[in-house]
């Protein structure tokens, strides 16, 4: 790959995840899915969370469950 097109790819900051990112996002990163299993987030395994992955954001679903966004927001960040 010629050298300007790898300085270009490094300059592009990755999206970094917030309290208001959906789920859906999580789960097309790499390891997103694994680090939310990791967690026990339990709308990867509910059926009707099927339907609305589009819209459940990481911080509600937090706040729903009581997990512990500022961990997985660090781990999802790394």
């Amino acid at each position: 790959m010629p050298k300007k097109i790898v300085q270009i790819i490094k300059k592009v900051p990755s999206k970094k995840v917030t309290a208001k990112t959906l789920l859906a996002e999580i789960l097309e990163m790499p390891q997103g899915g694994d680090i939310l299993a990791k967690y026990k987030v339990p709308c990867l395994t509910c059926p009707m969370a099927q339907y609305e992955m589009q819209d459940l954001k990481i911080g509600d679903v937090c706040k729903m469950y009581g997990l512990d966004l500022k961990r997985i927001l660090v781990d999802l960040n790394k």
